[in-house]
């Protein structure tokens, strides 16, 4: 198992920046991608980002050029820098993680608010 652990949420302004952090422990030798996924009130989750064991980078139309997913090392922790954000960009964010013998992320952390209002 896997688990995930998320931080850095909370209140901006429009125009402002927040970073989210995710930590992973438990059987982290398994993973080969991590990424941010975010659910706003009364729609689907959604992915914002995501990153693979290799460093490459995917992101949602929605956020290109306004947020940047990282790492430290191969797989932890990771973050999601939020640069210009947008009301819009409310939700809650998940951080995932997909193990080697799932086509699909499988772990999922518990969830940080993301509010951006004045």
């Amino acid at each position: 198992q896997v688990q995930l652990v998320e931080s850095g949420g909370g209140l901006v302004q429009p125009g402002g920046s927040l970073r989210l952090s995710c930590a992973a422990s438990g059987r982290i030798f398994s993973i080969n991608a991590m990424g941010w996924y975010r659910q706003a009130p009364g729609k689907q989750r959604e992915l914002v980002a995501t990153i693979s064991l290799g460093g490459s980078t995917n992101y949602a139309d929605s956020v290109k050029g306004r947020f940047t997913i990282s790492r430290v090392n191969a797989k932890n922790p990771v973050y999601l820098q939020m640069n210009s954000l947008k009301p819009e960009d409310t939700a809650v964010y998940y951080c995932a993680a997909k193990s080697y013998s799932s086509g699909s992320f499988n772990y999922w952390g518990q969830g940080t608010q993301v509010t951006v209002s004045s």
